[in-house]
Parts: structure tokens; sequence; C-alpha cells
């Protein structure tokens, strides 16, 4: 089984943002459901399966539950579904080869599913979420490039 690109992945529903961290949760963190909903601070994790059965969740916990899963889908398909386009916050680091080699991963993924759906239109969905991390990846270099003259303290790990 091969591991999924978490990095590369977008979410084409909210409900389908809801799963997506939840399987990360549970594929990089080792958290249930059970956990999750300890860590959001609800009382009852049945709770958090109706949220996540529906597909529905108040906004006031969108945040504590993509922190309890370790990443922000629900957050990206908000944007997206808005036409807006989330750029992670640059802080002027220096590159490391593989951040341009995963530019160029990306760059052609986008570029062989876009021929692709060209030469043969149908769902859409798989080139849509290929260009949309494409322009994420490089909206961060170009953030990144115009912050390296004052670069910031990586405080993340």
């Amino acid at each position: 089984m091969t591991r999924r690109n978490w990095k590369a992945l977008q979410p084409i529903s909210l409900r389908h943002a809801f799963e997506l961290c939840k399987d990360h949760a549970r594929e990089r963190l080792n958290k249930s459901v059970e956990g999750i909903a300890e860590d959001m601070g609800l009382a009852d994790h049945w709770v958090l399966y109706k949220y996540l059965q529906k597909g529905s969740m108040p906004a006031n916990l969108i945040r504590p539950y993509e922190l309890a899963c370790g990443i922000d889908f629900v957050t990206r398909y908000l944007a997206a579904s808005n036409g807006r386009l989330l750029v992670q916050i640059a802080t002027g680091r220096k590159l490391a080869h593989a951040d341009i080699v995963e530019l160029h991963e990306h760059f052609a993924t986008a570029l062989k599913l876009l021929t692709e759906y060209y030469a043969k239109p149908g769902d859409p969905s798989a080139a849509l979420a290929a260009l949309t991390t494409h322009m994420e990846h490089v909206a961060w270099h170009r953030q990144n490039v115009a912050q390296h003259v004052n670069p910031q303290l990586d405080l993340q790990s």
C-alpha cells in the first residue's frame, strides 16, 4: 500500500474534506475518532461521528477539528469553494533541494492531467486538484522569495 501525498490532496466536497482530515489523523497521528473528539474538547465522541456523517460542523469547531487532525482540509475546501486560493505563510527560509523537486513534481502532474483533460474532457476534479496544488506551491515560493530579504523565525516545527 502506497502512502498518500497529503500535500497534493485537494478535497472535492465539504464531507470529503472532513473525511480527509479524519484519515490524516488516523494514518499520520494514529488517532481514532474518539481521540480526535477528546482533543477537540467534545464531551461525547458520538457528536463528532454525527458531524462527520452529515458533513456539517459548527464553525467554531472547525479549527479545533483541524488542529486535532493535524491538517486543514476543511479550511482549504471552504476557501476553494469560494474561488479563493490559500497560501501558507512563507518564512523566507533557505530552499532545500527537495523543495524544487517537489515543485517540479506538482507542475508535471498538473500539466499531465491538464493535457489529458483537454484531449478527452470528462471529470475535471483531478485536473483542478492538481492545478490548485501547483498554484499554492508557486505562490508559496513567490512569497518565500519576497520574504527572503527579511526572514522570520521558524517557530513551527
